[in-house]
């Protein structure tokens, strides 16, 4: 057995994923982790697994490719013994959207270790599928009010897979994830490759919030031509819309942080700079005092942890880890993704 094959188990037999005319699937990459926010990724997932037909395709190997001291799973104790444990997972399946159109779906908790061996086990995958073009989802928290559209920015190797949807429009330094070094190196492999990184209030960033998980699918569909379901989750993003607004409402200073993000936000949205970027080094974005610890811990407080209803169930998803990787809650000023 070759090297790269000790990282993952392939399921017998195969299923299909070629299409009708034997055209290779899409790779959507989604892993929970890093680049998370709002726990918009995992839900975007699970979505996706859960309201289309989906087949079990390969399982990576977690003993490999996790650092479970830097994010112990969890251990269920009865008073008595333990009774079960819930361990990280990493997966490919293969679904079809609403038109029976395969994909391959690439998801679960990002690799702590090994990322070059993981990404070349990829990259064998996508040879062996014969992957048509390669497309990772994300999720960064932002300076920008719960009370507006989720925005989003994509990135990638093909200029025709992004369409219109908006860039970054400037270069940064930022640090790596297992998502991004898979766009890269398969980039450079010669896969078309793109990356949608939808934009979560910080404030919730802690919280799971199902509007940018609905804008990520939206935009997956926009990019590849695959027909996706969105009403579970937009559904979701409106109760918790209403929850966000009781509990702002009647909070003068949460409501007036609130009130300056909208502000910023349609100053934004109305600016008919060709390549406006909230990440713009003139734009005025208030200040993290300014965001403020009362809104964080308000809100934070309020929401973190609560279960959302998707698809008729409720579900609740672990929290991120604590380790060097954990994304930082407050907005990027210009030096992250």
């Amino acid at each position: 057995m070759d090297e790269k094959s000790t990282l993952y188990e392939l399921e017998f037999p195969v299923p299909q994923v070629a299409g009708e005319e034997g055209t290779g699937p899409v790779l959507v990459h989604a892993m929970e982790g890093f680049a998370d926010a709002g726990h918009a990724v995992a839900l975007a997932a699970e979505h996706l697994r859960d309201s289309l037909e989906s087949e079990l395709v390969a399982t990576f190997s977690a003993d490999e490719l996790i650092d479970y001291r830097s994010r112990r799973p969890t251990m269920t104790f009865s008073g008595q013994e333990f009774t079960d444990v819930d361990m990280p997972e990493l997966t490919i399946h293969a679904i079809r959207d609403n038109a029976g159109r395969p994909f391959l779906l690439l998801a679960g908790n990002e690799p702590d270790l090994r990322w070059e061996r993981f990404v070349e086990a990829v990259r064998g995958l996508s040879d062996h599928f014969n992957v048509s073009s390669v497309v990772g989802l994300n999720a960064i928290p932002m300076a920008i009010p719960h009370t507006r559209p989720s925005t989003i920015t994509a990135h990638g190797s093909d200029a025709s897979l992004l369409g219109d949807l908006p860039r970054w429009g400037s270069p940064l330094k930022i640090p790596a994830s297992a998502s991004m070094l898979v766009e890269l190196r398969l980039a450079e492999h010669g896969y078309p490759t793109a990356g949608l990184s939808v934009h979560v209030p910080h404030y919730l960033s802690q919280a799971q919030y199902p509007g940018a998980s609905a804008m990520l699918i939206e935009s997956l569909a926009t990019v590849t031509g695959l027909d996706l379901p969105v009403a579970a989750l937009e559904n979701a993003a409106a109760k918790v819309r209403v929850q966000i607004d009781s509990e702002v409402e009647g909070n003068a200073e949460v409501e007036s942080v609130v009130s300056a993000l909208e502000s910023q936000y349609d100053a934004f949205t109305s600016s008919e700079t060709e390549k406006a970027s909230l990440l713009a080094a003139d734009e005025s974005l208030p200040s993290g005092d300014e965001l403020g610890a009362e809104l964080e811990a308000f809100l934070a407080d309020q929401t973190a942890g609560d279960d959302v209803d998707v698809d008729g169930a409720r579900r609740e998803l672990p929290e991120d880890h604590d380790g060097p990787d954990s994304p930082n809650p407050t907005p990027p000023t210009g030096d992250g993704v």
